[in-house]
């Protein structure tokens, strides 16, 4: 029985959460289980929002794995993308421009657990910058966002499987 709790560095005031019971299965099939509650996750999203860790700036290229193809595969984003999505881009920068993205959450983020899913809620933030010749950066505009995510987790031949369901 030996429980935990996670706190940023250096800050060791209680978050803002109540610790609830759960209750594991009897199995004894196994030498060893771990189980983790949703009150593990909760200190632990808030010590991570509190340490900045969601703050994520982009720039350059971007990367996709493509794990059905095992290749991975990057493309420049500027402001020519944007452009062609967002008219007043285009109207601001005639010649394209590197883009940088600044991603932030502004809240903590929602965990929850259920039989079988485990959900996140994050609400951020995400500026979106020219890079200009000079190296300087030019703010294009600002979009606030609420993201639900579910990730629902299986075993199957002794190997982890998760699938991964964008809510909303």
């Amino acid at each position: 029985n030996f429980q935990g709790i996670v706190y940023p560095a250096g800050n060791y005031t209680d978050p803002p959460y109540v610790t609830a019971p759960f209750n594991i299965p009897d199995q004894r099939d196994s030498m060893l289980y771990l189980a983790f509650s949703e009150y593990f996750f909760q200190t632990s999203s808030f010590a991570y929002y509190t340490a900045g860790a969601f703050n994520i700036t982009i720039a350059e290229e971007f990367y996709f794995l493509f794990y059905s193809f095992q290749t991975c595969s990057h493309f420049n984003i500027s402001t020519e993308i944007f452009g062609s999505i967002i008219p007043e881009v285009a109207k601001y920068s005639v010649t394209p421009h590197p883009v940088m993205l600044k991603l932030m959450a502004t809240e903590v983020p929602i965990i929850s657990l259920e039989k079988d899913l485990f959900t996140v809620e994050i609400q951020g933030s995400m500026e979106v910058f020219a890079v200009l010749p000079d190296s300087t950066t030019q703010s294009l505009f600002t979009m606030n966002t609420t993201a639900n995510i579910s990730i629902s987790l299986n075993i199957f031949d002794q190997k982890l499987m998760g699938s991964l369901c964008l809510n909303r």
